[in-house]
């Protein structure tokens, strides 16, 4: 088996406007890092349009929550423009983020299918932080939740989790997982920082695992925090599906935030979680871009991440 890659070009046209982080040269840069002859392997797919994508949606959000999307960006003309504070949608957002939900559906289909190990979505708008109501910092559905209750409905798996390395609390996720103890959310994250969530009493029904860094931070509280306050439970969790939400905006790079990870942190993270998808969810992970923007931080955490996911699935 070898890891799929699923993107698409549309993902383009998702057009934030000016000096907005979240831009579709990230995309490119993306692109470029993924051209190299070490990821001549990866098998790549198309990000569908799914008929029945809303569907899925309404699993993790609420159907006020999709009329209102709905209603906002369908049908879009003009320039960009915010639908939130940091939000901004154009005429080429609802196709992104009709695709960006697809493709975490069809990645669900091909690792519970048996057809490939895992997977990379390499989407926009991302998602963890858009809540069951909500669309905000830059998401408008929640990717990586949707595709959590997908595994569910459609494949029964019984324990479904998300691993969030993003400098940014996954608010949505967690908001949306709070009550379930059958689903498991676990966050290393930069706090204080936006969105003002993920402190370690946050806890749910026993099933979100919090583990906030400092600015300023590297390698060693990093693998600390991932290693006591992530991996420990997810391995008593045991899942049957494990999904990551890989923001790279805990670059040191990054313009965002202050935590100082390097490229090979991502490696081992994604190693680790591997090995726990290995013992427990037969290898299956389905993985989401989430943040990362400054573009060269991008760029060579992605090609880490994607590596460490093509050895665990070769």
């Amino acid at each position: 088996m070898t890891t799929v890659l699923i993107t698409h070009p549309a993902f383009l046209d998702h057009d934030t406007g000016e000096h907005h982080p979240e831009r579709p040269d990230r995309m490119r840069a993306i692109d470029k890092a993924l051209s190299s002859d070490i990821f001549s392997r990866l098998v790549r797919r198309d990000a569908p349009l799914r008929d029945d994508d809303r569907d899925y949606i309404a699993l993790a959000h609420g159907p006020q929550h999709l009329a209102n999307i709905t209603d906002a960006i369908e049908h879009f003309e003009g320039p960009p423009k915010h639908i939130e504070s940091d939000t901004v949608a154009s005429a080429g957002t609802w196709e992104a983020a009709r695709r960006a939900v697809g493709a975490g559906l069809d990645a669900v289909d091909l690792v519970m299918n048996g057809e490939t190990g895992n997977v990379f979505c390499q989407v926009r708008p991302p998602g963890h932080h858009a809540e069951s109501n909500r669309a905000m910092g830059f998401c408008f559905f929640n990717n990586i939740a949707i595709a959590a209750h997908y595994a569910r409905a459609k494949y029964g798996a019984e324990r479904v989790a998300v691993v969030d390395f993003d400098v940014h609390h996954g608010n949505g996720t967690q908001e949306i997982f709070w009550s379930d103890k059958d689903l498991f959310y676990g966050s290393t994250h930069q706090m204080p920082l936006y969105p003002g969530t993920g402190a370690l009493r946050e806890t749910g029904v026993g099933n979100i695992f919090n583990a906030p860094l400092r600015s300023g931070d590297g390698r060693e509280p990093f693998e600390e925090a991932f290693r006591s306050r992530i991996l420990a439970p997810l391995h008593d969790f045991s899942p049957d599906v494990l999904l990551i939400s890989a923001g790279f905006d805990a670059h040191q790079r990054d313009p965002l935030a202050g935590l100082e990870l390097v490229e090979d942190d991502f490696r081992w993270a994604t190693e680790a979680l591997a090995e726990v998808a290995r013992r427990h969810a037969k290898g299956r992970i389905v993985s989401m871009l989430e943040g990362g923007y400054d573009l060269r931080g991008l760029a060579l955490s992605v090609a880490a991440h994607v590596k460490a996911l093509s050895d665990a699935a070769a």
